[in-house]
């Protein structure tokens, strides 16, 4: 029997995944990027003769598939991953660490909760009755802010902990965060094991994991979105932007909402609803280059400001993230720079008196895709068992991340090959 032919439209985490369990399966799986870039809303692009990633993608040690698919793309070494928790925080200058004790879960945070410097005595009574109750209550109701304050959290508390480890993770305010995902979050990351929540993240630039995880594949299109798509008995027909037609045994359907709207035509037909419930919210990158060599630390998080994390990526090189940023996603690119210089170099000792030498701007308006109250995410399966959904947006149990995005792929990929006759290597 020949191998079945598979199409993977869309080129990010989801569709990467997708297309390396099918390949993995013995399908020859032929992927459809709208992009000349693969990844998606995780890759790698030049600007000023510099390879910067379109954010500074981090993961913890507890997002084991995303691991799992940089290892299965032959590109392990190029992840780093901490020994233990250990986070610098900087307060108008003050510094202070958050750092993982040698003890079990949850006790672990307590040594360092104790001796962290931006927190008074009953503000560090307060968190940790929050951390308590997250551990208790499996399912919270409302918006997370709502959530925190019924639970004697204070401005002070949300500014010095909560604000600057939960918007990076959920890309939203607190007012806007679900408070069930976000007690996911600290639940998964922070409460049942002592090493879950290990920072991590690519030494090399994102762009060269994506193509060793496509290098196998049948063919890669770049440039090349699938506008259209329609089932027969034989299999799916799909169009393409550029009205070209090609047929496949089945297809993945790695895309955003609305391009996921557009292509099914009739997402009823197909038992999906609410795709056009989701909205979305940006993420920005300040890139800045300086003349004070490698600074002391691998990345630290910035308590009130706009820049909620740096990241150094390289000596004299700091990307600074920032999280729900919507406002900036048109300011230009001189004002952002300039703005976000005066935040990091007041912030930091070390650059007091360093001179900017160069600054980029990374925006991505679509960073994540947020789904109102009451909206049902779709499931990798779908009424017709050709079709599979995948995207880090899906109903995979984790919030719009590379965890989820490469979840979902592999659930795509699974759902395809349980569902239809084909002999395979799985």
């Amino acid at each position: 029997m020949a191998a079945p032919r598979i199409a993977v439209a869309g080129g990010g985490l989801a569709g990467l995944a997708a297309a390396l369990d099918l390949t993995g399966a013995g399908c020859e799986v032929h992927l459809f990027e709208r992009s000349r870039l693969l990844g998606g809303r995780a890759t790698s692009f030049e600007i000023d003769g510099h390879t910067v990633d379109n954010g500074q993608h981090v993961y913890l040690a507890c997002c084991t598939e995303f691991t799992g698919f940089v290892e299965r793309a032959g590109m392990a070494d190029a992840l780093y991953l901490q020994d233990r928790f250990d986070v610098t925080v900087y307060s108008h200058g003050v510094r202070s660490e958050l750092r993982a004790a040698n003890l079990p879960a949850p006790w672990h945070l307590l040594a360092s909760i104790i001796a962290y410097r931006h927190l008074n005595f009953r503000r560090k009574l307060q968190l940790t009755r929050a951390l308590i109750a997250l551990s208790r209550e499996k399912a919270p109701q409302g918006n997370f802010a709502h959530w925190l304050r019924q639970h004697g959290q204070g401005d002070e508390t949300l500014r010095a902990f909560w604000d600057p480890f939960m918007v990076p993770a959920l890309n939203a305010p607190l007012e806007a965060m679900s408070a069930a995902e976000a007690a996911f979050v600290i639940r998964t990351a922070f409460l049942g094991d002592r090493g879950a929540a290990r920072f991590g993240y690519s030494k090399v630039p994102l762009a060269q994991i994506m193509e060793a995880a496509a290098r196998d594949l049948a063919s890669v299109r770049r440039g090349t979105a699938v506008a259209a798509m329609e089932t027969y008995d034989g299999g799916v027909r799909l169009r393409t932007a550029d009205s070209q037609d090609d047929v496949f045994d089945a297809i993945v359907l790695a895309l955003p909402p609305r391009a996921l709207q557009r292509v099914l035509g009739e997402p009823n037909r197909f038992g999906v609803t609410d795709l056009d419930k989701y909205e979305t919210s940006a993420i920005v990158d300040v890139h800045l280059w300086h003349d004070r060599g490698r600074l002391d630390f691998d990345f630290c998080a910035l308590l009130d400001s706009p820049v909620q994390w740096i990241f150094q990526k390289g000596d004299g090189y700091l990307c600074c993230s920032l999280s729900a940023a919507g406002a900036l996603v048109s300011t230009p690119t001189g004002d952002v720079v300039g703005a976000m210089w005066r935040e990091v170099s007041a912030a930091l000792p070390e650059l007091r008196d360093a001179q900017l030498v160069r600054g980029a701007v990374t925006r991505n308006p679509e960073g994540t895709y947020n789904a109102r109250p009451g909206t049902v995410r779709p499931a990798a399966r779908t009424l017709d068992s050709r079709v599979t959904i995948a995207g880090s947006w899906t109903a995979t149990g984790w919030p719009d991340t590379m965890e989820s995005a490469v979840r979902s792929g592999r659930e795509a990929a699974r759902a395809l090959l349980e569902q239809n006759a084909w002999t395979t290597k799985l």
